[in-house]
């Protein structure tokens, strides 16, 4: 136990050990599947429950922002992408245009988060911001490993955006992006990429008998 760590304390101290902690992990995870390369995305797409942890998380960042005292508009609007979707045009679309979709909108929302951070002092909006960023920008470098393009992603689309002023309709498009287009292109993938995982995983003395 940490020198001077009280268990038992009221003032929310372990709580918010536990917070930073996990953010770590989840950073460090992201950065896992990128070092592993192609096979460990395949991994994250195939194991549903991931993005369902990814979700649960951005609710509850949003739900966390919206319990701070005192949030001050933003002087400087954040410019964020606008995140609604049909679900027919999105079938229509191929996987690569897909995920170019949510990276553009991965990287705006970015941006915004940058700029709210410049403007924002007061502690606890400051700690979520800090914390969405680590959250966006880790799917932002994630997705660049999914590509059926040759060439490295350059960020010079324009996606549909509107702006806001207060921090809290960050943290929405957050979640409406997550669990929205990124759920949903997980799950478009999924269809192909965790059917040959499958096949690629079956032992060969097995295939044989």
């Amino acid at each position: 136990m940490a020198p001077g760590l009280d268990l038992n304390r009221e003032d929310g101290m372990v709580p918010k050990v536990t917070q930073s902690l996990a953010g770590l992990l989840l950073l460090t995870s992201f950065l896992l599947h990128m070092e592993e390369g192609h096979a460990s995305s395949t991994r994250l797409v195939c194991d549903n429950r991931l993005i369902q942890k990814y979700i649960g998380e951005a609710k509850d960042m949003e739900k966390r922002v919206g319990e701070c005292q005192v949030l001050p508009a933003l002087s400087c609007p954040a410019v964020l992408p606008l995140v609604d979707f049909s679900l027919q045009q999105w079938k229509s679309k191929s996987n690569e245009t897909k995920r170019r979709e949510i990276l553009c909108d991965m990287a705006l929302l970015v941006g915004a988060v940058v700029g709210a951070q410049g403007q924002v002092n007061e502690p606890c909006g400051a700690r979520q911001l800090s914390q969405l960023y680590q959250h966006a920008n880790s799917f932002l470098l994630l997705l660049q490993t999914f590509s059926w393009e040759a060439g490295p992603w350059e960020p010079g689309c324009s996606p549909r955006s509107t702006e806001q002023t207060h921090i809290t309709g960050i943290f929405l498009t957050y979640r409406q992006l997550v669990q929205g287009k990124l759920r949903f292109f997980f799950h478009d993938l999924a269809k192909d990429l965790c059917k040959q995982g499958q096949a690629g995983g079956t032992d060969p003395r097995c295939r044989a008998r």
